[in-house]
This record gives C-alpha cells, sequence and structure tokens, in this order.
C-alpha cells in the first residue's frame, strides 16, 4: 500500500473556492462526476492513483464505472461517490479522500478524525488513520507517527489487527472513547469544488485545466408550480405533476440532487405503517418502484426480499394483533407469522426470545440515489425543468397570490410553491416568516464487510425489525446492515441548526459517528443475529433527517400564506416519497387530494408549538421509534405548552390528561381507591370503571368538562351570510340560533364538520374540533379570497374558554347564576343567547355532545376558572362533579353522533355517511360539492355507515377493525366504545349497501378474536331533546 511520507495533508490547489484536499508534490489527478448541466471536480494523488489504476468502483449501485488507468480519469462518468467505502479494494484511496474538511471550518478541538487502535479500524480497511496532536499518540498505542503540515494533524500507524464486532464491544467498555473516520465537519469526498462558485482554473502539471461553468439551461421566468429542493420526495413531486400533464413544472435545487438527507438514507420501504392513511402511501410508493426501472429505463437497486417484525413478549403479540384488525381491510399484504417461520425465512436468527411476527412480502430496500435519478429521468421525460445548483434566495408573495422566486441565476413568477427543503425547510420558511417545527437529528447506521454465512445464503435475507431492541437489519451485499433507534437519553439532535441554521455549505456531508450512543442496541443485535460477533464494520453512517414534534411529516396547503405548500420533514422520506408526490399532484392538479391524510396537515401544528417544544418532542418520537403502539396513547415531552386553559391549574391533579391541538384536556377523572395515572392497554384498563362512573354522573346528575380546545372563528362583514351559504350544505340558522353544518369538497366529500352560531346580523361564530382548527380555516380562508368575498375572519380559539354543563340537573344548576329565564320554552334546543353568569358574560348554547339536558358556554379565556368555581360551587346541593372526553365518547355513541374524522372526513361523501338531514339539495345557494352531491345521490352509494351492537369480554372497539362476514373481509369500524347505560359494546362501521339491513349479522375482529355483531336501529339512547317530546306527546295522548 503507498504510504509515503510526503502524502499529507495540504491545502486544495486552485484558491480558496475549493475544499482542503491530500496533494503529492501538487501533482493532482481530476476526476468528472457528470451531472444534467454542471459538473463536479474530485482531485486525488497521482501516487494513489497509479498504484490502484485497476481497482473496481463498482459498489452497491448498479451506476458505478470502472476505473482503468490514470490516463482515463477525465472520461469517467460517476453517477454517485456516496458508497466508495463499501468497496474494499478502495479503502486504502478513500482513507485519504476522507481527510478533507469544509474551508473556514476548524476541526473540533477533541473530536476529530481519530482512529484509536483497538477501535474499528476495518472502517476503511486500513492500518493507516489520522488524528491531531501528536502528544496524545502515545497514550493511544500507535506505532507510528508523521506530521502534516497544516493544523498539527498526524498520519500514524495503528499496531494490531482488524478488530470484529465482538472485540469491538469490549473496547467499548475501556478507556478510549470510540470515534470514527467519518468525522462530524467533514467532506464525504474531501475535495470536491465549491459549485456555487467553482474556480476556473486548477493547476495539473502545470497546465492549465478549464472547469465548466456552474448553470447553463436556459431560464424559465414564469412556472406553474415551483419545486424547492431536490431531495427523493422534491423530484417525485416533479415527476407526478409532470406526468398529470402540467405545464411549466420547475425544480430548483441549491446544490445538487439527493443533497440533503436522501443521498446517505439506508433506503429501506415497507408496506407496513401503524396507522391507516398512511398505508396507502406506502403501498403506492412500493408498486411505483417495481415498475419505475421499465417506465424510465434507469436502475433503481430496488431488493424486495419482504420484511420481518419481531415480537418477543407478550404485550408485542396483542399489538402485532391489533395491527392485523387494522390492516386486513386495506391493500396491504401482511401476516402473522410463527417463529418456526421467522427461522425458514431469516436462518441467521436466535429464535429463543421470538414469540411470533409480521411479516409483509414485498417490503426491502432501495438505492436512494438511483430512486432519485430515475425519478428526475422521468420529470424531465414529461417535461419538468430540474435546476441546480439554484439555491433560492428570496420569495416574495404578490397580490394575485403569484410568488416571485429569486436565485442566484435569476428570478422565476410561480402561481405556486412547494417547500421541499429537507433540513433546509425552515431556512426557506423562514424567508415569508414562518418558523416551521422541524428538528435535525443524528441518525447512524452501521455496515458490515462480508460475513461468510450470509454469503453461502441462496436468498437475500428479509429486512428484520427487532422492536424490543429497536434496530432494524438488512443485508447488504454479503454483509449485513443495521440501524438503531437510541433511546431519548442517548439520541443527537444538531441543537447549533435549531438557533444558527444549517450551515452554508452542507449539503453532502455527515456528521461523526459515536458507536458509544449505540452500543446497547448493538448488543440486541449480536444476540438476535449472532453472526454480527464476528462480523467486521466497514462503514458507519452518521446523516441528518428531520423529524416534527409527532415524527410525521407535513404535507399539504398551509394556512395563513396564499399558494404556499409543503411537503417537509420526512423522517422516512424514501417510502414516503412515491406516494406523497402522487398525493400532493393529486390536490394540486384536481382540486382535492384523493383520500384523506390529516394526520399530515401542515396546520395541525400552530403559534404554540415552538423549537423548544419540538425539539423536546423530537427527542422522544426518536426514541419511541419501536415502542409498543398502544390505542388512546399519549405522550408527554414538551408539555403542558401556552395552551391550557382557566382550570388546568385545578384539574390537572385530579385528572388523566389528553392531549389535544397543544391543549391539556382531561380524559377521565380518578377518585380514592381508583389507579390513577397513564395505563396504557389493548384491553380495558385503570380508566374502565371511572368512566363509567363519569356517564353515570351526566345521565343522573349534572357534569362540567372543559371544552376550551374547540377551534373558534368569529365571520362578520357584509358578505358573511353569502360565504357561508357557499361554504354549507345546510342552510344558514336563523338569528339567535344554531345548527350543525358540514363544508363538502368538489367532489362530495366531507371536509369539514361546523357548529354555526348567528349572534347578529352578518355575525356567526364558527365552532370546530380541536384537531382541525387550522384546517378548517384554511378552507374558509381560501374560499373567502377566491371569491372576492368581503368579510372579516379571525381565528378566536385562544381568545374564547368555554365550559360545558350538562344532565339532568343542568338547567337548576345555571339558573342560579343568571336571571335569564333557562326554562325549556324561553331558551329552546339549538338556541344562542348572550347572558350573565355569576356576574360573567358569556355567549350560552343550549346543544351537548353528550345528547343530555346541557348549555355550551363561550366567554373570556381569562373568566374560566372564576365561571368553574362559581358552577361547581352553585351545583353542590345537585351532586355535580367533572367528566372527561372518554365519558363524553361513551355518551355521544349512545346518541349515534357522528365524529368528523371517524365516521366522515375527505374519504367519505356526505350520503354514504348518513348525513341526509344536514343536507339541503334544494336550497337557492350553490354551495360547494352540490352538483357532485346531486349526481351521487341519483347514482346510488356503493357502501354506508351502520350501527352495530356486540358483546366482548374485555376488549371494546375503538375504530378501524376489520368487519368480517362469511370468512371474508368485508368493511371497517370507524369509532366505537363501551356503552355504560346498555351495557354492550356499541361502534359505527361501513359496509356494503348489501349488508347493511338493520338485524344483519357481521363479526369485528378484536385481537384476534371474532366478536359477533348486530347490525341496529341508531340511536341506542335517546337522546334528552327527543325524551322530552316524546313524553310530552305521550302526556297529551293520555289527556
Amino acid at each position: 500500500m503507498p504510504r509515503r511520507p510526503e502524502e499529507r495533508l495540504g491545502v486544495g490547489v486552485g484558491g480558496g473556492d475549493w475544499k482542503r484536499t491530500l496533494v503529492h508534490q501538487n501533482r493532482c489527478v481530476m476526476f468528472l462526476q457528470k451531472k444534467s448541466n454542471h459538473v463536479h471536480h474530485y482531485l486525488v494523488t497521482k501516487q494513489i492513483l497509479k498504484s490502484y489504476s485497476l481497482c473496481s468502483l463498482l459498489s452497491v449501485s448498479s451506476h458505478w464505472r470502472h476505473l482503468v488507468g490514470c490516463s482515463r480519469a477525465s472520461l469517467l462518468g460517476f453517477s454517485s461517490t456516496r458508497r466508495f467505502a463499501q468497496h474494499p479494494s478502495l479503502a486504502p484511496l478513500l482513507a485519504h479522500l476522507y481527510i478533507g474538511r469544509r474551508a473556514g471550518c476548524a476541526p473540533p478541538p477533541a473530536l476529530s478524525l481519530v482512529r484509536a487502535p483497538r477501535t474499528v479500524p476495518r472502517l476503511l480497511a486500513s492500518d493507516w488513520c489520522v488524528r491531531r496532536g501528536a502528544e496524545r499518540a502515545g497514550r493511544a498505542g500507535w506505532t507510528e507517527t508523521r506530521s502534516g503540515r497544516t493544523d498539527g494533524w498526524e498520519f500514524a500507524r495503528v499496531r494490531g489487527a482488524p478488530l470484529s464486532m465482538s472485540r469491538l464491544l469490549r473496547a467499548f467498555r475501556r478507556t478510549l472513547l470510540l470515534q470514527t473516520a467519518l468525522a462530524g465537519r467533514c467532506r464525504w469526498i474531501a475535495a470536491r469544488g465549491l459549485v456555487s462558485s467553482p474556480p476556473t482554473k486548477s493547476s495539473k502539471g502545470g497546465k492549465e485545466i478549464e472547469l465548466p461553468a456552474p448553470f447553463t439551461k436556459k431560464w424559465k421566468d414564469n412556472a406553474e408550480t415551483v419545486i424547492i429542493g431536490g431531495g427523493c420526495v422534491g423530484v417525485s413531486l416533479a415527476y407526478h405533476l409532470a406526468k398529470a400533464g402540467m405545464k411549466d413544472v420547475v425544480l430548483l435545487e441549491k446544490s445538487e440532487l439527493t443533497a440533503g438527507s436522501t443521498w446517505h438514507a439506508a433506503g429501506l420501504t415497507t408496506y407496513f405503517h401503524p396507522g391507516i392513511n398512511l398505508k396507502k402511501i406506502h403501498h403506492y410508493s412500493i408498486k411505483l418502484y417495481e415498475s419505475l426501472e421499465e417506465e424510465t429505463g434507469q436502475a433503481v437497486g430496488f431488493h424486495q426480499p419482504g420484511s420481518i417484525r419481531i415480537a418477543t413478549t407478550p404485550t408485542r403479540v396483542d399489538e402485532f394483533h391489533y395491527q392485523m384488525t387494522r390492516t386486513r381491510w386495506n391493500v396491504t399484504p401482511q401476516f402473522m407469522i410463527s417463529p418456526e417461520k421467522v427461522q425458514e425465512l431469516f436462518p441467521l436468527i436466535n429464535i429463543d426470545k421470538v414469540l411470533a411476527a409480521l411479516h409483509n412480502p414485498g417490503d426491502g430496500h432501495i438505492d436512494p440515489y438511483s430512486l432519485t435519478m430515475a425519478l428526475a429521468a422521468g420529470a424531465r421525460f414529461y417535461g419538468a425543468e430540474l435546476y441546480f445548483p439554484a439555491a433560492v434566495t428570496g420569495l416574495s408573495p404578490r397580490s394575485d397570490g403569484k410568488w416571485n422566486v429569486e436565485t442566484e441565476n435569476g428570478a422565476i413568477r410561480a402561481n405556486r410553491i412547494v417547500n421541499c427543503a429537507g433540513f433546509w425547510a425552515r431556512e426557506v420558511g423562514k424567508m415569508i416568516g414562518l418558523d416551521h417545527p422541524l428538528v435535525p437529528v443524528h441518525h447512524q447506521y452501521v455496515i458490515t464487510s462480508t460475513i461468510p454465512e450470509v454469503k453461502a445464503l441462496k436468498h437475500e435475507l428479509p429486512v428484520l425489525r427487532d422492536l424490543e431492541g429497536s434496530y432494524y437489519l438488512r443485508q447488504e451485499r454479503d454483509g449485513l446492515l443495521f440501524g438503531p433507534y437510541e433511546e431519548k437519553e442517548k439520541m443527537m439532535i444538531q441543537e447549533s441548526w435549531l438557533t444558527n441554521g444549517v450551515p452554508p455549505g452542507f449539503g453532502k456531508e455527515l456528521f461523526e459517528s459515536d458507536l458509544d450512543r449505540i452500543m446497547d442496541n448493538v448488543e440486541c443485535a449480536m444476540d438476535m443475529v449472532p453472526v454480527l460477533k464476528k462480523a467486521d464494520i466497514i462503514n458507519i453512517i452518521s446523516g441528518p433527517i428531520t423529524y416534527t414534534p409527532d415524527i410525521l411529516p407535513m404535507v399539504g396547503p398551509h394556512q395563513g400564506v396564499r399558494n404556499y405548500w409543503v411537503a417537509i420533514g420526512f423522517a422516512y422520506g424514501i417510502i414516503h416519497a412515491g406516494g406523497i408526490g402522487k398525493y400532493l399532484s393529486d390536490w394540486i392538479m384536481d382540486g382535492e387530494p384523493d383520500y384523506d391524510l390529516i394526520e399530515l396537515d401542515p396546520n395541525r401544528f400552530g403559534k404554540w408549538t415552538t423549537i423548544k417544544y419540538a425539539e423536546n418532542k423530537a427527542r422522544e418520537s426518536y426514541g419511541f421509534n419501536n415502542i409498543v403502539g398502544y390505542p388512546k396513547e399519549e405522550r408527554f415531552e414538551g408539555r403542558p405548552t401556552e395552551r391550557v386553559s382557566g382550570i388546568y391549574e385545578a384539574l390537572k391533579d385530579k385528572a388523566s390528561m389528553g392531549f389535544h391541538a397543544g391543549w391539556e384536556q382531561p380524559h377521565w377523572f380518578y377518585k380514592t381507591g381508583d389507579d390513577p395515572g397513564y395505563r396504557p392497554s389493548f384491553r380495558r384498563t385503570n380508566w374502565f370503571e371511572p368512566v363509567g362512573r363519569e356517564c353515570e354522573q351526566v345521565m343522573k346528575k349534572v357534569g362540567v368538562f372543559d371544552l376550551t380546545p374547540f377551534g373558534k372563528f368569529s365571520l362578520k362583514g357584509k358578505d358573511s351570510t353569502k360565504l357561508l351559504d357557499r361554504l354549507i350544505a345546510n342552510v344558514i340558522p336563523k338569528l339567535g340560533y344554531i345548527n350543525i353544518s358540514h363544508m363538502i369538497t368538489p367532489r362530495g366529500r366531507v371536509y369539514a364538520e361546523v357548529t354555526i352560531s348567528h349572534l347578529a346580523e352578518e355575525d356567526f361564530l364558527l365552532v370546530t374540533g380541536s384537531g382541525s382548527e387550522l384546517h378548517d380555516l384554511r378552507y374558509i380562508e381560501e374560499e373567502a379570497t377566491n371569491g372576492g368575498y368581503e368579510v372579516d375572519i379571525r381565528n378566536v380559539t385562544d381568545e374564547i374558554g368555554v365550559l360545558g354543563v350538562a344532565g339532568p340537573f343542568s338547567r337548576k344548576v345555571l339558573q342560579k347564576l343568571t336571571k335569564v329565564d333557562l326554562n325549556g320554552t324561553a331558551f329552546k334546543f339549538l338556541q344562542c343567547k348572550p347572558l350573565t353568569l355569576a356576574d360573567i358574560p358569556l355567549t350560552a348554547m343550549r346543544i351537548s355532545y353528550t345528547g343530555e339536558l346541557g348549555w355550551e358556554l363561550y366567554h373570556k379565556r381569562e373568566d374560566t376558572a372564576a365561571l368553574y368555581h362559581c358552577i361547581m360551587e352553585a351545583g353542590q346541593e345537585f351532586g355535580i362533579d367533572n367528566f372527561g372526553a372518554y365519558a363524553m365518547n361513551s355518551l355521544r355513541l349512545e346518541k349515534a353522533f357522528r365524529s368528523w374524522g371517524a365516521e366522515m372526513n375527505c374519504d367519505t361523501n356526505a350520503f354514504e355517511a348518513g348525513l341526509d338531514y344536514f343536507i339541503k339539495l334544494n336550497k337557492p345557494a350553490d354551495f360547494i360539492g352540490k352538483q357532485a352531491l346531486q349526481s351521487i345521490k341519483k347514482e346510488g352509494i356503493k357502501r354506508k355507515l351502520v350501527y352495530l351492537t356486540m358483546q366482548t369480554d374485555n376488549v371494546d372497539p375503538e375504530g378501524n377493525e376489520s368487519i368480517w362476514y362469511e370468512g371474508k373481509v368485508v368493511g371497517n369500524t370507524t369509532s366505537g366504545a363501551y356503552s355504560y347505560n346498555t351495557q354492550q359494546s356499541v361502534a359505527f362501521a361501513y359496509v356494503p349497501v348489501e349488508l347493511s339491513k338493520i338485524g344483519q349479522r357481521l363479526d369485528v375482529e378484536l385481537l384476534n378474536k371474532k366478536s359477533k355483531a348486530e347490525i341496529i336501529q341508531e340511536p341506542l339512547v335517546l337522546t334528552e331533546p327527543t325524551r322530552t317530546r316524546t313524553k310530552k306527546k305521550s302526556e297529551l295522548s293520555n289527556v
């Protein structure tokens, strides 16, 4: 191996535009990396190049070329440089190429390119390493050092042979803290030129070498859509928009395609997702990737050996059964398998602890670089323009709703912009005054050298996910790749980016790896897959990925900014890229998404989502990557936010709180003798009996519930009535009354459900659920702007508190606090009135989601505590008490009240959801979706929402369970609970129309058991107004 004293770390030739590089007596050879519109430059020492002129550059990707002699270096067409180190014969060359660092950035003083003698020498397959400072060489057991000429860097020869992973574990428990040669602030390939302003000349044996200009394409001045960011998500969107027929699609990338998080991703693909809607995204992505090579002619390196999720505890087995019933009614191929089947599929596993597993055939992994390039080829073929390097330097909204997009190459006028900038997305958002809650997280994965047992296999191993060990593992050529998710106390966030932003030159760089953080996971992996104990590590990748507070990406149009869309925050961008590109393309082209994905709505976060909160939640979410996914899950980091009601302090020690759009809201209350706290389970748990007590409280006495989290909008102005008539399918409520109304999409689906109160002439209060606050507000604002309505729309959610009082004694309690007559004839059902209660001015609405006699009291948020205490004091003689959201849910299901997001959403049309009563097709106004609903009514529906009762043991439905009939899955539940008033479980479900008749018997799958169910006439329990009317009619008939 060529290791000569004159080989040293020096300043790269060509001036300040070049990074540091290795030089050999100032004689350099240039490698050209061919791109669509520019060239990158890589410098290596001539001596090293000669010695390795016949080594193969073939690696994981099929795009690698061969190097045959240095004389042909200028003819090389590298399509990627990201995985050089995976080829052992290149290691000596790479040992030098990795030594560079960004110009102007001093190496970290205590954490540099260090290679200790008993760490992982095989990382570079070389006994040569680099460290800073000769004074510590003796401690580390170095046998030889040779000084460099800058910054005190030293070359050193390491004593001893490469270590296996089992010896690595022992080394970790010794004195030296391990570092890796892939250091935190180092270039992946050291000598890359600055693409934003490359040098025009570089020396090569005294000769001049011309370097190409950075950008030579013809520039477009106008675009329909400008996509900012050239990772796999952004390129996928460009591909899908262009393929759908959109003209003038432009993608702008600041450096090169895949720079950021895409290029270093592990590339995992899976059908599995614990949620419901994202299963569709995963399914589409995999089906696209299967056909993309044939469509574009570009190899994508797609491997589909399947995947296995391991259960090693009884609770995890319960979770798998829970996931199976949520999967059967979807298109996802997924099966529960035995330990013996696991052994058959993955012969190298130790099944001693394995109880069961989930198997997803068709899962696997794909080369992220090749995937992105194939999507880019397709995008160009269909007419999209991909510009790079073309950094966006400014964004200016225009009065007509369009955008001026400023770049170093010129400006573009765009009808809309889509932020797909990855970990640069916060910087893009700040250009227009938005601070997206995105957190850069260090994620590591490890690649081993060839393992004989792996090489001997006849078939590729399925991807293995050990959930208790919190890691994934897959085959990488003849070795293994495994990536852990550390606990929140050990994981690493790049905090400097949160405060100072991403360093301007950061693109295809990596962080310094830290094996110490993941050693617990390594031990678990070696226990589960014993051959790892003998494996040598040849590469450790530690790169940035972006987390949102709840780990889910942000996708869609952003509230408050016209024609600004986002597709950001992808912790799993490779599997999401294809489906998200299609989803957003359909939304942009058709005016509404093809299906509901509200869990990804960027507007689920608001001003309460501070960066400190986002950081705390990102730590929690990363550490919880493989935690058991229980029903009614709660996560507590970062809570409470600034969104607390006036009675939070009074209730927090009495109740188990839930988190709703930043708000703390009681789920259930505990008393002496109860088991307090959060006790998640797949079966009935500590809240079951207390919730029954609260339901009885509301049915027989009177209860109080904090409803402050409701989303609340004030709508005023001369066109308020006209705007509402356009937005809703119901009629406008009369002055002083309220009604339930629905906003319908152009295809006839249910976009939102709102309660509308007509307070005064052209003065309305709109109330929606906490989770759809900004989702609904964006839709209203967009229609108001596009229609040119003269209205004033204000979000008053944080200004107004709400208390709900319900139960047969609620009238008597409130009457003690006001002079206004609350009698049934004076204050009718669905009326709203301003009044004073205990000297506190408020608006009272006679309505309750419990279905019982009750009022919702809207007041200034600062008055909540005083109002609550007055109500509780006045209600003492009536046995007043608190109740929470779980009791509310049970009571509303007994009354057959539908819930937006469950029984109705953008997946369902109004008629199949049973909303006929609220849809007024004969009203004069041409409301959005009217024509679509008329067509649906004429053609008929194919499925229908039905109301089920069932007898279970200690498991109750919650929604998304599979419905069976004669051995086939025919539908799914939407929500469910236990009915304490009738002592049975109740649920809503969608089934084919032919199976929707009253009395139809079906089966509902709950934790691997099919429970008998029957469709009944709704409701199970009559509402209080209905009971009152029935009683009066009965009395009149008796008279």
